[in-house]
């Protein structure tokens, strides 16, 4: 087994130290590009073929939760936010907010497919897979690594940097988000949906509730509550989805089997 590992950890140890040193030298909006070609050269080093990675479409009743989670967690967060009086909407352009919500949506959602959806849900899930881990501990796995390569993000001078106080939130929350994108890798078998989601996901949390220390669209400043990313409430919406999401997948896998 651990012979079968050493992929898995080299790639990630990798992984994490070329990001790590691209935010230690100011390059926080390009450091995840160097993932794109080291999940190819890993790929091809395993001989791991493109739809084992997870480049394949995956079915069309996959995409709706992949959307409608992010969607309804930020719904969830701008009700909570608005009935507690802490967002100000005083000088919203709506134009400019929903122009900026789909152009950042398509660019996060292309760009991970080759970058951290391609490396983590993509490359590093087959190479643990092939390893022979069962589902649940690549799930643990992948997220993990997930987390822990965004550590750079927030404790480098990266101009993301949340208050300290919100940083062991942030990586308990990428590490949940990681795994409930694995979930969805895991029943669409696709990369792709994972990307739509993480698309979404990251034009709603950025656009609307703001990036680091920086308020978003909404005005909302107590981010340590209502934040989706570094508030407490995000991550009890984040790991409510996570539990549900887990009990649908294991009905529905069972429903399989009974039908077989």
């Amino acid at each position: 087994m651990m012979r079968g590992l050493r992929w898995p950890i080299l790639g990630v140890m990798l992984a994490i130290a070329i990001t790590s040193t691209m935010d230690a030298r100011g390059l926080f909006n390009f450091s995840a590009l160097p993932l794109a070609p080291l999940l190819c050269l890993l790929s091809y080093l395993q001989r791991l073929p493109a739809g084992t990675v997870g480049f394949r479409w995956g079915e069309r009743r996959c995409y709706l939760p992949a959307v409608l989670y992010p969607l309804g967690a930020a719904t969830v967060l701008i009700a909570a936010a608005g009935m507690a009086g802490a967002m100000d909407l005083s000088h919203v352009d709506w134009k400019k907010t929903a122009l900026r919500l789909v152009l950042l949506a398509l660019a996060t959602a292309l760009g991970a497919i080759i970058t951290e959806e391609g490396f983590f849900r993509g490359w590093l899930w087959a190479s643990l897979e092939r390893a022979g881990l069962p589902f649940g501990q690549i799930v643990i796995w992948t997220s993990i690594a997930f987390s822990l390569w965004h550590w750079s993000a927030v404790m480098l001078n990266t101009g993301f940097e949340p208050p300290r106080s919100q940083v062991p939130v942030y990586m308990i929350n990428v590490a949940v988000l990681g795994a409930i994108w694995g979930l969805l890798r895991w029943h669409s078998g696709s990369v792709i949906v994972t990307s739509v989601s993480h698309g979404v996901w990251n034009a709603m949390a950025y656009v609307l509730f703001g990036f680091g220390s920086k308020a978003g669209a909404l005005g909302i400043r107590d981010t340590g509550i209502y934040g989706p990313e570094v508030g407490v409430f995000g991550l009890a919406l984040n790991l409510a989805f996570l539990a549900a999401l887990w009990l649908w997948y294991r009905r529905l896998a069972n429903q399989t089997a009974g039908e077989t």
